[in-house]
């Protein structure tokens, strides 16, 4: 998977890719995350690349010219050309679907703003797929081409240590539904102890108690995430491989564990 980030601020990303699982993918060559300054591409010699919006108002727009010339040139530096993304408020909203989607594609071109956003001729003539984070403003779209990098890159095989951990995670495909609750040591914490049925050893117990309890937390905190009332969550099988349900296995009472 490669990523190229079309971006004012490229060094808002350096802390980014430099730490933790994504530093990691990219040392093992599992994803590719290149940055491009827009800046190169102006033709003004103090490299401005926004200006006064006609018609007048507040603030600066990004100028067609950089934009374009920008986006072509860097879509012509490898094959496929990419899927050209423009993270804007007016998009689609993100959510794991649109994620496990985006995470099939070979190569993502994302486009950041700034300011009062882009010269509308920018979408024009680019034809970018919009996508927003939510209803709300950020400063420009670094944030959200960051949260769009950790999502997908957490869907690429091995990029997580436990290939079978992103199918259990929330919104995930199967279910649509929030997680289960998870426990770790200690099994008693003031007053608050772990439920038995983790500690039975029993994964067929286990796997019924995290669909029955995933159910009723997305009821409880999220029901708009149940299309209808007879919808169930997907049930991890009984006779998939153990390690899918490794944290029904108790690590031993007396050590201490980094996990």
């Amino acid at each position: 998977m490669r990523f190229d980030v079309l971006t004012l601020f490229p060094a808002l990303f350096d802390g980014f890719v430099s730490q933790s699982l994504l530093k990691k993918a990219i040392d093992r060559q599992l994803l590719a995350v290149h940055l491009h300054d827009m800046r190169q591409w102006s033709n003004d010699k103090h490299n401005k690349v926004d200006d006064r919006p006609y018609g007048g108002g507040p603030g600066m727009v990004l100028r067609v010219g950089p934009v374009v010339e920008c986006a072509e040139a860097v879509q012509s530096l490898a094959e496929p050309k990419g899927r050209l993304i423009m993270l804007s408020p007016q998009g689609r909203k993100l959510d794991q679907t649109l994620v496990e989607e985006l995470a099939s594609e070979p190569r993502l071109m994302l486009l950041c703003g700034r300011y009062e956003g882009f010269d509308q001729r920018v979408s024009e003539i680019l034809q970018p797929e919009e996508i927003s984070l939510g209803d709300y403003i950020l400063n420009g779209g670094e944030v959200a081409a960051m949260a769009i990098i950790e999502a997908v890159s957490r869907l690429i095989p091995g990029v997580i240590g436990d290939d079978d951990s992103p199918a259990f995670d929330s919104f995930s495909s199967g279910n649509r539904l929030l997680d289960f609750a998870q426990y770790t040591r200690p099994r008693e914490y003031r007053g608050h102890a772990v439920p038995d049925v983790l500690l039975s050893g029993n994964h067929d117990q286990v796997a019924r108690w995290r669909a029955e309890q995933s159910l009723l937390k997305t009821q409880i905190k999220r029901a708009d995430l149940i299309q209808s009332s007879t919808e169930q969550p997907a049930t991890p099988n009984a006779n998939q491989p153990r390690k899918s349900l490794r944290s029904a296995k108790q690590p031993p009472a007396d050590k201490p564990t980094n996990e």
